[in-house]
């Protein structure tokens, strides 16, 4: 529950302050600005032929990738939370955008887009950013592999150059692309694509350095060129400069229908975002990104981006990796990439639109691979069994569904299994009496009618009725002790089970005493009416050895115990007497329960005077 949200117009006030540039944002871009100008230049090389392909991947053409990479990526970084992260078109976010594009059109992905931004900054002034930490690495990892297999897929009608086939579903498309090359192949594209992939590949594992994306575009671009191969197309006439912004595909009438894919895209963006930025503070010593700044950014860049014709944005991890390894230290470099890229959109834009299209795919398809850390899958699914289900499942569902469905079952499945670990960790044990001080058959008479149970872990849902199968299964007993100094939360629905079994031993007459209630489970325990219940008839202790007591003096009022074994407090004495005489056998039982959890005086007999139960007991 987001109880932090602000309230009140002052308090939004205050809290959208928080959230803008600050005067350290400044100095640190002064710093070592160098540095940051050369790893931005470096960045934007990267991101040039990335921004190209996503763009024509979206559906809406290479200039909105690059609108996308140039608008998003200076406000994300002016605005964002973190000094190192890089934002623009993803391959992520380019998965969810195909579908949209295809029923929609492309000005219902602006419009998504548009919608997405306002909610993500709604997310960042209800400080949502600290609880997207939540997400499990087994839905991040297979979401991330089921998003590589996605890009891959999307890749193949270019790589194979023939046009897209029509359909939603990425391995239907895929697959009719196969046929249509089969029934004409294109060796051409093939050969360009692959080229691309494999230059790219070989060259990262040799000179990581070197930014070899860029380097087989333009060797593809002038191969193409140079031997006027037909037979590879290229990306086509581009807009030299930026579109004036325009709401011109605002359609308000559509926006019930687009709402659960504007809700997608902005569950998207914040856990890509944040998650590329948490990769960059691991990359690093000394930083660390503000998560709701960070929402609060990608809000802006993604309802600006959609006024120029750009898509989605989101933060970009190969990017923001790439910007970490050439040396940024602050957002300069971010705001450098953005404005190299806004240089090439005005200056450059005849010589872009001759990229092939076969080339693209050829960057995608490796980018798609470097995605899959093979490591790290590994890991992943020898870990443990719940954790490899996770993983499969997410990676699956991204690939057989979307990105939505598939994030939403694999926390879902990830959390029913949580659940169930933590459930199997309640435990209910038996804890013997001790010998202690009294002769074998008080002992014996003690321990046929007194049976004590320790509780141990959480008293929830997903565990409270096999907690009452375990409990109302105590029969031969006139007293039942529950110890419950070691449950470590109750909800409701525990606490209406643990009344529930306090009422069904009752009516076999079996007398339940609970000691070492903790002060937090009195309120939910009192209020579902356990707690009375068990106080009206004086039947709740503070601590193990009053409550033994309590059992004793019990036994003796029914008859169960000779008569002269409890004295008038309730102490045991020696024919009645005052209890001080010699050693309480109770007591001793007492402090023998305590030792148990550790506890009895001085760690070794657990035997106490008649008092209590020795210093070292505890409830």
């Amino acid at each position: 529950m987001l109880s932090t949200a602000p309230r009140g117009p002052r308090a939004v006030l205050g809290r959208l302050g928080a959230l803008l540039p600050a005067r350290a944002d400044l100095a640190d871009a002064t710093r070592n600005p160098r540095r940051d100008l050369l790893a931005g230049l470096t960045v934007a090389i990267v991101a040039l032929p990335l921004a190209l392909g996503f763009g024509v991947s979206s559906g809406l053409g290479a200039e909105a990738g690059l609108a996308t990479a140039v608008v998003a990526g200076a406000l994300a970084a002016v605005f964002g939370g973190s000094n190192l992260q890089v934002s623009g078109p993803t391959g992520a976010m380019t998965v969810v955008l195909v579908p949209i594009a295809a029923e929609h059109g492309p000005g219902g992905v602006l419009t998504v887009g548009l919608v997405a931004g306002v909610l993500l900054v709604g997310l960042a002034l209800a400080r949502a950013g600290t609880y997207m930490r939540y997400v499990p690495a087994p839905v991040v990892e297979g979401f991330t592999l089921g998003i590589a297999a996605v890009i891959g897929l999307q890749q193949v009608p270019n790589a194979l150059g023939v046009d897209k086939p029509e359909g939603d579903q990425v391995l239907v498309v895929a697959w009719r692309a196969v046929r249509d090359f089969a029934d004409g192949p294109n060796w051409t594209a093939v050969g360009l694509a692959v080229a691309v992939a494999a230059l790219m590949l070989i060259g990262a594992h040799r000179r990581p350095a070197v930014p070899f994306s860029i380097v087989a575009v333009i060797a593809a671009t002038l191969v193409a060129q140079a031997f006027h191969l037909d037979a590879a197309p290229p990306i086509g006439d581009l807009p030299a400069g930026l579109p004036a912004p325009s709401l011109g595909f605002l359609d308000l009438g559509a926006l019930g229908t687009l709402l659960p894919s504007a809700v997608a895209v902005a569950a998207l963006a914040a856990l890509e975002s944040l998650l590329s930025a948490s990769v960059a503070d691991g990359m690093t010593v000394g930083q660390k990104h503000d998560p709701d700044r960070e929402l609060f950014g990608q809000g802006l860049a993604n309802i600006a981006a959609p006024l120029f014709g750009g898509v989605p944005a989101t933060g970009a991890i190969a990017r923001t990796a790439v910007n970490v390894r050439a040396g940024a230290s602050s957002r300069l470099s971010a705001l450098t990439h953005a404005a190299v890229l806004a240089g090439i959109v005005f200056a450059a834009a005849p010589l872009v639109s001759r990229v092939p299209l076969a080339a693209l795919a050829g960057v995608l398809l490796a980018t798609a691979i470097r995605m899959v850390e093979v490591g790290s899958l590994r890991a992943m699914t020898r870990a443990t069994r719940s954790d490899a289900l996770v993983l499969v499942l997410t990676a699956t569902a991204t690939l057989a569904l979307d990105l939505v469905y598939a994030v939403i079952i694999g926390l879902a499945v990830a959390g029913v299994l949580a659940l169930r670990a933590i459930a199997l960790q309640v435990r209910l044990d038996e804890v013997p009496l001790s010998a202690g001080d009294h002769t074998a058959e008080e002992h014996a008479l003690l321990a046929e009618h007194i049976v004590a149970y320790r509780m141990d872990g959480p008293l929830f849902f997903a565990a409270a009725h096999r907690f009452l199968l375990e409990l109302s299964e105590v029969s031969d007993v006139r007293v039942v002790i529950l110890r419950m100094s070691r449950v470590t939360t109750i909800d409701a629905t525990g606490a209406l089970v643990l009344k529930d079994a306090v009422a069904k031993l009752n009516r076999r007459g079996v007398t339940v005493l609970t000691s070492g209630i903790r002060p937090e489970h009195r309120h939910v325990l009192t209020s579902v009416g356990t707690l009375p219940l068990l106080r009206s008839d004086g039947h709740e202790y503070a601590t193990t050895p009053e409550a033994v007591r309590g059992a004793r003096a019990l036994l003796a009022r029914t008859g169960v115990l000779p008569a002269g074994a409890v004295g008038a407090d309730g102490a045991a004495g020696v024919d009645g007497g005052d209890g001080m005489s010699r050693v309480d056998g109770v007591d001793g039982v007492a402090a023998g329960l305590a030792e148990v959890d550790g506890a009895g005086p001085g760690g070794t007999s657990g035997r106490g005077a008649s008092g209590g139960g020795g210093p070292g007991c505890r409830p």
